[in-house]
Formats: structure tokens, C-alpha cells, sequence
């Protein structure tokens, strides 16, 4: 824009009557002069103050940024697992536009979202990085990305679900509360009805395993509270799950391995009563009084199913004292 200044100077001299020119061309000449002048400031002047505004290159796209300056995951990423069709996204990125928002999903990976802004402070941020699964009924119903960039005083975490669709694509973005996020992930590789049961991704040990843990609910051995846990340890030892167990130091690992599973356990408590029975025959053939619970049982026991306790056994723990 013209200022008040030079305007008034390109109006005098562009209303100078011909007479006081020498000639016609002079005076174009100088009237020419002063419009090109006047320009000449406005536009130089501006051209010094102007701010240019770079597009912005997000997070880990953008190689020129310094280290520091990338987006850094909390935590690397869980080994990929499920059903072994869908290991073939691994390695792959699919993209979202939502909005100003851009979303890039890496299966197995991470989710980032980035803002399609020209602003100098455009937000380029992790979402969540690849956890474990959501299962639900022997089926993968999504996957879990979390231990995102902070949010608060929590991470940022997103769901992704799995629906069957003609490509590989993202096709839906939305944020049911405060930096907790859904994805669907629409893919053809889901498209058959057992494509995400569980119990066939399992090695035959673990299924094994899932068919005692049924046979017992199904004689009432177990709640089905210890039944889900017992799942839970089957779906944590095929990786599918993120481990909720406590790190034993080295000294107590080998003691916790004893009891790993309802056979083991019943094995080991026979052995143990007739040891313990063992050692009363002892003190009685030298005479050594001990005690004894009127109660109890002096030949051994033999256990059956019905009568393991899987909880702990309080009578072992009273017959060793």
C-alpha cells in the first residue's frame, strides 16, 4: 500500500499544468519517475520486513532436524505377533488426513499425528507405540499402541481396530476422550471369518494348556476368574500380551518355575506328603515324640482332581509344622 506521503507526491506532480513543463515529454518523463519512485520505497521497505514462513516438515520425516529435535519414542516397540497373515504389514505405513491433522499408522510400530500447518510450532507428535493386543471372546479384536508423547500426566494410547475393506487403508480417525484415540484399519487380510481367532495362532503346547484351563471350568476346578487368568498367562507366554508379572531376582526364579502348572503341582505335593511321612516313621522307630493333628491322616494321601487346591494348599502348610 501507498503511504499518505509519497500519494501526495505522485498527485502533485501528475496535476503540474503543461505550462510549467519545458515539454510534453519531460513532464511524462518526471511523472513516470515519481510513480516508479514511490514503488520503489513501499515495496523495498516491505520486502525487508516481510516474515516468510517455511512449510513445516514433520518429526521423523525430516532428516535435516537435528537429533534432539525428532520425535523420540519412550519405549521400542513389542516383537510382532498375532496371526502370522497380517506380519506382512510390517514394515508398512498407511496414511489418514483428517481435518488439519495427518495420521501414519505403522503396524507393529507406532501411529503419529502431524499438523498440515505452516506454522513455525506445527504439532508433530507419537501417538502410541506398538503393545499388545485387545482379545476378546478367542478373537484379536484390535491392536494397542501405547506409551505415547505425554498427555498431561498420562501417555497418549490409541486403539486400532480391524475391519475387513477391499485395501489396506486407514479409513476412520476420532478421539472418544482426552488423548485416547481409535483407528480403524480397514484390510482385506481380515476378511475371513476365522482370520482373527486366536487358538490357531498358538503353538500346540499352549493350546495344550487352553484345553485343560476349558476341562477344569468346564468339572468346576476353577472360577472363571482363575480360568481368564489362566488365559491371560496362556496369551502372555505367546507374546501377545504385555507380561503384568513381577521380575523374580535369579535366586527365586528356579523356586517359581516348581509350580507352573496344575500337574507339576499335584506331583509335587504327593511327593511331599510321603517325605513328610517318611520322617514321622523316623522319629516313631527312635521314639522322638512330635505332634499331631488328630485329624490328619497317617498313610498317604492320594490326590485326584477333585481334590487339588488351586489356590494353595493350607493343610501342607499345617502338616510341615
Amino acid at each position: 500500500m501507498l503511504n499518505q506521503r509519497n500519494l501526495l507526491i505522485i498527485v502533485y506532480f501528475t496535476n503540474i499544468p503543461a505550462m510549467h513543463c519545458l515539454s510534453t515529454l519531460v513532464c511524462h518523463v518526471m511523472r513516470l519517475w515519481v510513480v516508479c519512485l514511490s514503488l520503489l520505497m513501499n515495496y523495498g521497505l516491505a520486502g525487508k520486513m516481510k516474515i516468510v514462513e517455511e512449510p513445516n516438515t514433520f518429526g521423523l520425516n525430516n532428516p535435516f532436524l537435528a537429533q534432539g529435535s525428532r520425535l523420540q519414542p519412550k519405549v521400542p516397540p513389542s516383537p510382532v505377533s498375532g496371526p502370522s497373515h497380517l506380519h506382512r504389514l510390517a514394515g508398512k505405513c498407511f496414511s489418514f488426513i483428517e481435518s488439519t491433522y495427518k495420521y501414519e499408522f505403522c503396524p507393529f510400530h507406532n501411529i503419529t499425528q502431524h499438523e498440515q500447518s505452516f506454522r513455525w510450532n506445527a504439532y508433530s507428535g507419537i501417538l502410541g507405540i506398538w503393545q499388545e493386543w485387545d482379545i476378546s471372546n478367542n478373537t484379536f479384536t484390535g491392536m494397542w499402541m501405547r506409551e505415547g508423547d505425554a498427555c498431561g500426566n498420562k501417555n497418549r494410547q490409541t486403539k486400532v481396530i480391524l475391519t475387513c475393506g477391499g485395501s489396506s487403508k486407514l479409513a476412520q480417525v476420532s478421539e472418544p476422550s482426552t488423548c485416547m484415540y481409535s483407528l480403524t484399519f480397514e484390510t482385506p487380510l481380515v476378511c475371513h471369518p476365522h482370520s482373527l481367532l486366536v487358538y490357531p495362532t498358538l503353538s500346540e503346547k499352549l493350546q495344550k494348556e487352553w484345553d485343560d484351563a476349558e476341562q477344569a471350568r468346564y468339572d468346576g476346578l476353577i472360577t472363571e476368574q482363575g480360568y481368564n487368568n489362566l488365559l491371560r498367562d496362556i496369551f502372555e507366554d505367546a507374546g501377545f500380551l504385555k507380561s503384568q508379572k513381577l521380575k523374580l531376582n535369579p535366586s527365586l526364579a528356579s523356586h517359581s518355575k516348581t509350580h507352573e502348572s496344575l500337574q507339576k503341582c499335584t506331583e509335587d505335593f504327593v511327593k511331599q506328603s510321603e517325605e513328610i511321612e517318611r520322617l514321622r516313621a523316623l522319629l516313631t522307630q527312635h521314639n522322638i515324640p512330635f505332634e499331631l493333628n488328630p485329624n490328619e491322616v497317617k498313610t498317604p494321601v492320594s490326590v485326584t482332581v477333585k481334590d487339588r487346591h488351586l489356590r494353595g494348599d493350607e493343610g501342607l502348610k499345617t502338616d510341615l509344622f
